[in-house]
Order: C-alpha cells, then sequence, then structure tokens
C-alpha cells in the first residue's frame, strides 16, 4: 500500500540569461527577457582637415541592435565657429552623408564635435575630431579610398570581400572608377559597382592553384586627374571550412514531426551556402524524411533513424552530421504500455545504450503541477490540439486535477488543466480531495491528500481519457479515521483529450451492491462504499469497456476487493461487478499500481491480496478468493460475486492461510500475459508475489487450489524478497526488483516453457522497499534498455531514515527519485542514473512510492511529489 507524498518547488534554469523562473502550483512556462532595441552611431572618417572656405564629407552609419526598426534623426553640435554642418538625408535608417563647411573666416585648429542620433527616448553618439587649417591649404575638391576590412585571408578555391568606400573632400562630386593590381597568381577582382561615388564591395576570388602567402594588392579609384589608392593585406591559404549543426541529434513523431536544423560555418572560403542530404539522397525522400535549403527535416511515415547532412558548396571535403529518430509509436495509453502489461516499448529509435549517458543524455525540464503524481504519465502523439498538431503529455495528481501538457516543450506549455471538482466535472460544492486522516488508520500511507492515484487509460479511437476522482464533502468530523462522519465520492470521468471536458454522460459515481454475508452486510447485500476503498490500481480499456478495480485505505475493515466495468461509450449504463470476498472482507485489488490484463479473448485477469479464501471448503458459498489470480469472462448474467463477470479461471497458493496470516499479499504485483508459445501450452501468465515467488501458470488450465503444493501449475519458484509492482518482459527475458533487491534478469527456455530459476544478469545497486516496477525501451530486439525508479525516499516508507514512520512525516524523510538506466542484456552495466550529473544537473524531484517512468519519442517522463521530469537527449 502507498504511504504519503511531499510537495516542493520548482525552478526553471533559463541557460541563456541568468535568469531564474520560479513555478506556480498551475504549471508555468519560463520566459527569457529580451533586451530593448537600440542602436550605434559611427563615423567614417572620423577625423578630418579641410581649409578655410572648403568642405569635406563623412558617412554616418546606423547600426540596429535587438530588433531595432526606428528611423533616427541627425543632429551635430560642438563645431567651431564658422563651421557647419548638414546631412543629406536629414534622418536615415541606415547611412547619411555629412558635409561640414568652413567659412573664410572659420576657427582655425583643432575641435572634437559630437554627432546625435534621435529616436523616441534613444539618443546615442559619436564623435568627430576636425581641424580647419588656413585658406593657404588646398580647397580643391579630392577623395580619398579606404577598404574595410584592408586585411583578409582566403582559401584556395574560396572568395573574400572587402567594402571600398569614396570619402569626397572640398565639395568633391565626381564618379570615381576603380581598379585593382599587384594581385597573387591565380586570383582575380570584380567591383560591385565598377564605379561609385560612395562605396564598392571588391571580391577577391582565389582558384585553387593560387600562390599562397601575403601579398598587398592595391586599389586605384581615378576621377580625372585625381588617381588616389589604398591597399589590402590579401593572404592566400590552404582551404579551410568547418560546419556544425545544432542540435546534433533529436527525436520526432512520424509523417508530422518535423526539426530545424541550424548550421554555424567558419572558415576561409567566404561562401558559406550548404547542400542538404539525408541518409545521402539529396534533399531526401519519402521514405527517409525530407531537408530543405534552410535545414527543415520533415519525417517520414515510419519509424527509424537517419542522418541529416549538410555540405559546404564551396569546399564539398566539409559536411557536418545530425542523427534523427523517427517514432512510429502509437502512444502510450495504459499503465505498463499495454493490457498484457509487459512494459515495453519496441519503437525507440533514439534512446540507445551508446546514446544514455551523462554527455548525451540528461534532465530537459520538471513540469510544476498541483499535488503529488502517483500516476503514470500518458504520451499521445501527433494530437489536433490548440489549432495544431502535437505531442501531449496527459497527467492526473492527487489534488484531482488533470494536466495536458506538449509533450515537447521544455518549458512546460499547457495546453489544459481541469479540476475534476468543480461542477463542470460533477462536483458538488465545498468538495475537496480525501484527507488523509479521513481515511485508513491514519498512517499516513499516502499523504497529505488521496484524489486520482491510480493511472488512466485513453481510447485512442475516441479521444477520451478515463480516470477515478476521489473526494470528500467538508463538513463536521466526529471522528478521524475510518470512523469520519462525511460523504465520500468516487467518480468515473471520461474526458475530451483535446479540451478536457466531459463526454459520454460522464462523471458517474460509483456504485454497486452484490449478494454477501460479510460483517458489513445489510439486508444481505454488501454496498460500495467509498470511504473504505481505494482505487490504487490503474484502469485498463478492453472490447468497449473500462476497467476500475478497488481496494482497501490501508487494509482498513470493512472493505473488499472490487471491479468494474463500465461502458466506455456511454459510462452512465450500469457496470460490469465483480466482488472479491463478499462473505468476509479484504481480497483488494490494487497490486501495488498495476492494472488488470487483458488477452486476446477479451477475458480480464486480477489478482487479490490478503482476504478470506473458501472455494476449497466444504460449505458454501464458496465464493471468496483471497490471495489468488482470477481469469473473468465478459458475459451477460448474474453470479455470486456480481453481475456480467464470469470466473471461469483461478488459482490460489496451497499456503494461501499462512500467506493471508502473515499479510504476504499475492497480489502485491499484477498479472503479466506473455506472447504466445510455440512450445507447451501457447497462454501463459507470470505471477509475482509479496512473498517473493514467481508463479507461471498455463492460462486455459490456471490449477484452481492443490491444498499441499503448487505441483498441479507450470512453475513456482523463490525469485528474490517481495515484489511490489509489475515485472516486464522482453526478448524472453523477465525483469523486476524486489523490496532490497537489485534489478533482476531471469531467462525464459522457449524449449521448455520455463524460466531459468538463477538471474543471468542482477544490477550492482539494490532497490530499497518497495524495489522497482521496470519498463523497457528498445530498437526490436536490439538497443534494449531497462528504465526503472528508485523511490525508496518517499516519506513514510522510507527505511534508511529512522522515525519515518508518523505523521506528518519528517522532512528528513523526503528525498529524490532517482531514474536508473540498465543494459538489458546485461545489468550489471548501468549506463546513466539521475544523481550521476555534476552540480545536480539531472536530479529528480521528491519519490512517490509505485511509480513507473514512461518511455516515449527519445524522452523518459517520471512522477514526482510536485513535478513531472522530463529527461532525454541533450540538444548539444
Amino acid at each position: 500500500m502507498a504511504r504519503g507524498l511531499h510537495s516542493s518547488s520548482l525552478c526553471v534554469i533559463l541557460a541563456s540569461i541568468s535568469l531564474v523562473a520560479c513555478g506556480g502550483t498551475g504549471g508555468v512556462s519560463g520566459q527569457i527577457l529580451s533586451p530593448e532595441p537600440s542602436f550605434t552611431l559611427s563615423a567614417g572618417p572620423s577625423s578630418a582637415t579641410l581649409g578655410q572656405g572648403g568642405s569635406i564629407t563623412s558617412t554616418i552609419t546606423v547600426v540596429g541592435r535587438n530588433a531595432f526598426a526606428g528611423t533616427v534623426i541627425l543632429s551635430a553640435s560642438g563645431l567651431p565657429s564658422g563651421v557647419t554642418a548638414s546631412f543629406n538625408p536629414t534622418s536615415t535608417t541606415t547611412t547619411s552623408i555629412l558635409t561640414l563647411t568652413a567659412d573664410s573666416t572659420a576657427a582655425i585648429g583643432t575641435t572634437a564635435f559630437r554627432l546625435t542620433g534621435t529616436s523616441g527616448n534613444l539618443s546615442p553618439t559619436t564623435s568627430m575630431t576636425l581641424t580647419v587649417a588656413a585658406s593657404s591649404v588646398s580647397s580643391s575638391p579630392s577623395f580619398t579610398l579606404s577598404a574595410g576590412p584592408s586585411r583578409g585571408t582566403v582559401g584556395q578555391g574560396g572568395s573574400i570581400t572587402s567594402t571600398i568606400t569614396v570619402v569626397g573632400r572640398n565639395a568633391f562630386a565626381g564618379t570615381v572608377i576603380l581598379s585593382v593590381s599587384g594581385l597573387p597568381s591565380g586570383v582575380t577582382a570584380s567591383f560591385n559597382p565598377p564605379s561609385a561615388t560612395t562605396t564598392s564591395i571588391l571580391t577577391l576570388v582565389a582558384d585553387g592553384t593560387a600562390a599562397m602567402g601575403t601579398t598587398a594588392v592595391n586599389i586605384t579609384g581615378t576621377s580625372g586627374s585625381l588617381s588616389p589608392t589604398t591597399s589590402i593585406a590579401l593572404t592566400v591559404a590552404p582551404p579551410t571550412l568547418s560546419i556544425s549543426l545544432t542540435p546534433k541529434q533529436a527525436a520526432i513523431v512520424s509523417t508530422t514531426g518535423t526539426v530545424q536544423f541550424v548550421p554555424a560555418v567558419t572558415g576561409n572560403m567566404g561562401d558559406n551556402s550548404l547542400n542538404w542530404s539525408v541518409d545521402g539522397l539529396a534533399g531526401g525522400s519519402s521514405s527517409v524524411g525530407t531537408v530543405n535549403q534552410s535545414g527543415l527535416y520533415t519525417a517520414p511515415s515510419t519509424g527509424g533513424t537517419h542522418k541529416v547532412s549538410a555540405t559546404s558548396i564551396a569546399l564539398p571535403t566539409s559536411t557536418a552530421s545530425a542523427n534523427v529518430a523517427v517514432t512510429d509509436l502509437t502512444g502510450v495509453f495504459h499503465y505498463h504500455n499495454d493490457i498484457s502489461q509487459d512494459g515495453i516499448n519496441i519503437q525507440e529509435y533514439a534512446l540507445t545504450p551508446a546514446a544514455v549517458n551523462t554527455s548525451t543524455f540528461g534532465k530537459l525540464a520538471s513540469c510544476p503541477v498541483d499535488g503529488a503524481v502517483y500516476a503514470q504519465p500518458l504520451w499521445v502523439p501527433r494530437m489536433s490540439i490548440a489549432g495544431g498538431s502535437h505531442n501531449v503529455l496527459i497527467v492526473a495528481t492527487q489534488h484531482d486535477s488533470v494536466y495536458a501538457f506538449d509533450a515537447d516543450d521544455n518549458a512546460c506549455a499547457i495546453y489544459w488543466h481541469v479540476n475534476l471538482l468543480d461542477t463542470l466535472h460533477g462536483g458538488t460544492p465545498n468538495e475537496i480531495p480525501v484527507v488523509w486522516n479521513d481515511v485508513g488508520y491514519c498512517w499516513g500511507d499516502i499523504y497529505p491528500e488521496v484524489g486520482d492515484t491510480g493511472t488512466p487509460v485513453i481510447d485512442p479511437d475516441t479521444n477520451t481519457i478515463y480516470l477515478v476522482s476521489a473526494s470528500e464533502s467538508v463538513g463536521a468530523k466526529t471522528g478521524v479515521c475510518a470512523t469520519s462522519n462525511g460523504t465520500f465520492y468516487h467518480r468515473l470521468h471520461a474526458l475530451d483529450l483535446a479540451t478536457g471536458s466531459e463526454r459520454f454522460n460522464a462523471p458517474v459515481t460509483i456504485a454497486a451492491s452484490v449478494p454477501g454475508t460479510g460483517s458489513d452486510a445489510a439486508g444481505g447485500m454488501i454496498t460500495f462504499k467509498s470511504q473504505f476503498h481505494h482505487n490504487r490500481s490503474a484502469l485498463t480499456l478492453a472490447a468497449g469497456k473500462v476497467y476500475v478495480a478497488f481496494a482497501a485505505h490501508e487494509d482498513a475493515t470493512p472493505c473488499h476487493g472490487w471491479l468494474f466495468g463500465y461502458t466506455a461509450s456511454d459510462v452512465s449504463q450500469a457496470p460490469s461487478i465483480f466482488n472479491t470476498t463478499p462473505n468476509a472482507g479484504l481480497g483488494g485489488i490494487w497490486a501495488s499500481g498495476g492494472a488488470p490484463a487483458v488477452d486476446s479473448m477479451g477475458d480480464i485477469y486480477v489478482t487479490t491480496g490478503n482476504g478470506l479464501f473458501d472455494a476449497n471448503s466444504m460449505t458454501a458459498p464458496f465464493n471468496d478468493y483471497g490471495d489468488s489470480i482470477l481469469r473473468l469472462h465478459p458475459f451477460t448474467g448474474a453470479t455470486l460475486n456480481g453481475m456480467n463477470l464470469d470466473l471461469v479461471g483461478w488459482f490460489t497458493p496451497y499456503n494461501q492461510a499462512t500467506l493471508d496470516a502473515s499479510d504476504k499479499d499475492l497480489g502485491s504485483a499484477a498479472a503479466l500475459l506473455l506472447p504466445d508459445q510455440a512450445v507447451g501450452p501457447p497462454h501463459l501468465v507470470v505471477q509475482l508475489s509479496k512473498q517473493g515467488q514467481l508463479y507461471l501458470l498455463d492460462r486455459d488450465n490456471m490449477g484452481q487450489f492443490n491444498p499441499t503444493d503448487n505441483s498441479q501449475i507450470l512453475q513456482a519458484f523463490q525469485a528474490g524478497p517481495a515484489a511490489f509492482g509489475t515485472p516486464a518482459f522482453w526478448r524472453n527475458a523477465l525483469y523486476f526488483a524486489g523490496s532490497g533487491s537489485p534489478l533482476r534478469r531471469f531467462v525464459f527456455n522457449t524449449s521448455t516453457s520455463l524460466f531459468n530459476t538463477v538471474a543471468s544478469s542482477v544490477s550492482k545497486n539494490a532497490f530499497r522497499f518497495p524495489g522497482a516496477t521496470p519498463s523497457i525501451s528498445s530498437n526490436g530486439d536490439s538497443n534494449g534498455i531497462v528504465w526503472a525508479l528508485d523511490t525508496s525516499m518517499y516519506g513514510y516508507s522510507n527505511d534508511s531514515v529512522s522515525g519515518c514512520s508518523v505523521v506528518p512525516v519528517p522532512a528528513s524523510c523526503w528525498g529524490p527519485a532517482v531514474l536508473h538506466a540498465y543494459d538489458a542484456k546485461n545489468l550489471s552495466v548501468e549506463l546513466w542514473n539521475s544523481n550521476q550529473a555534476s552540480n545536480s544537473r539531472d536530479l529528480a524531484g521528491n519519490a512517490v512510492k509505485f511509480t513507473v517512468p514512461t518511455v516515449a519519442n527519445g524522452r523518459v517522463y517520471i512522477s514526482t511529489s510536485s513535478e513531472i521530469d522530463v529527461y532525454g537527449l541533450l540538444p548539444n
């Protein structure tokens, strides 16, 4: 059973500037504050000499910064006596020509004066130095040339440019014809335009055999009898060009996914243009994805990995590549990935053992929520929402809230966030999530509130998510724990994934009665009472039915195991019902958060905890199934245990009475259905227990009960300590971590249809209570990675710190969850964990017991006491 929770705040560090944005409980999107638009002024030349009665010009240049787009009004101040200034034009966005004119009596000497540009409240300045000489100084019109830059390096086969500026003096108004001399062998020159009154762009092109070395290249400007010169120091060198792409690796979904690659090109070739390709195909193709000339890659319709390359046109030997993983995973709609409970995603192409390390993999985001998250996050690709197609992450909290996050946005954009207790979702006035000490034995197993605990389930065909809220009305309490006086509710909700609105006649208050003789019977009937029951198990969707299971709060009685099956298209219809112990109590279906499994025939498999078992007794009614695995078949009709669910197979260990007396629930984990077998019984089910036993059963002949041993089933052996969670199964190997145990791998022998009873590999680290429920990602049969959460620092149940099993739980009992990644072929090889990186870069939020990682599209999502932490490929 779960115990307690703790909330913490979230800070998102915005790395591009020194700014920290702290998130509130309703979700936050960090915002980087951009610098204000501005501009600078410069004068070229910035010093000049003119004679009395003469004039001279200078080019004033406006350079905008931070998207400045205003018009600048120019003015001059501090001019010497007898000197005037004029601008052409007087206001500009780029350049203006300043003309300084000295009359015949202008003050002789050198003066520094100021030029000012005004735009709104901006008024930057620059200065010029003007020397006025006696009238004997020549005042004939002339001009000067300058080159900027005046030196440069070009690679053989490349090009370089320089701006040639004409500066007129003493009212020069001619056109200057430009020419070049002194070029090294193999270098050619061109001007654009070839004649100018202000500026011209000189392009120097070196062929592949150009003479290497440094040469002074002379530029001459001719206008009438005037022919001033300037020079450029040109160095011809071996060709160099370096390309890098950002990001270096990316993960996107098939068909609609895109990623923008941004190139950085440096070198001496001048031409930075690139050719783009995918897997060696220019521009790509429909089968590998396409890339345009701006570097935008669009995914194909099928999954796989691809290489996007950018190659220099000027120097084709220079290229850079980035890897793109395209997933065609249809979604993570169910606890532990699917209704067989195998916990695998075999369509994960980005996360490979080579890519998962502290250099290339780490924490990308922390998305704050308003309560602890016990439920596994669910992932929906290519959803039509907010006017586009997006990948969405659905998160339910103990505060009875549901969030729809953008699954790819590191700023945690929220598409919608709903409160399941408001009037739009069936709530009543003054209704709140269940307070921890109003139910159970006040252990604080879930603390401080109980809302949505069980993982929801999604129907992708109707874009609907089904989930259960728990709540109580605020009112006078005459007691505490299970004696509290108040009204308690469990409601099944059906939310539109695009909006969070209710549909299909939801919500419906969960209620039922079955015949029974238990201590809580009234008039021969057992009635479902919300205050005494808890939806710990995940929901399951199969054959148009949504299945919801219940156990007790902290084993407080009176309680029973219940399974309800609601019609997904109209949840207001009377549900199917199965009560596991109508004549006694307990027998809860909780499975440490695991979901009912469903086979290809539509039969449902649930496992029960401690409680009365009397199916082998000599006296009626023979229909209580504590510590059992049950196979239930949907039909129409009544049974001794309820309606429309018929018990067609079951197994109970021979030592059930001992298990019951010693609190060793068989149902501490969910049943796992193995793939169909070619040898031996084709349909198998695996069950782990709180006793640490592994049971392998033939689903078609489950064995029922043998009072002397378990020989009636295929296999039973001690696989480890107590198991709290559902194992994973990949490539004929079973993975789980019992309480206080390493992660273990047991090989299934397909020739004997039995498990090897000795683990083939184990992790070097152990998982303290409660162990771990692993998830596995792979690319088919390759690149398998086992992901497991260490949640042992979870408040009430933290067994590494003394004094934690009290409420309120001391702060020292709370600590971060730790996400681990292992090589699935050899668990002794740990690839990465969230405590490895320096400066706590990947540190997770505080742990929540029984949580399960969700792996999809190159990312791993984990639930914590106050946030959803997102891990994935680092962009560079």
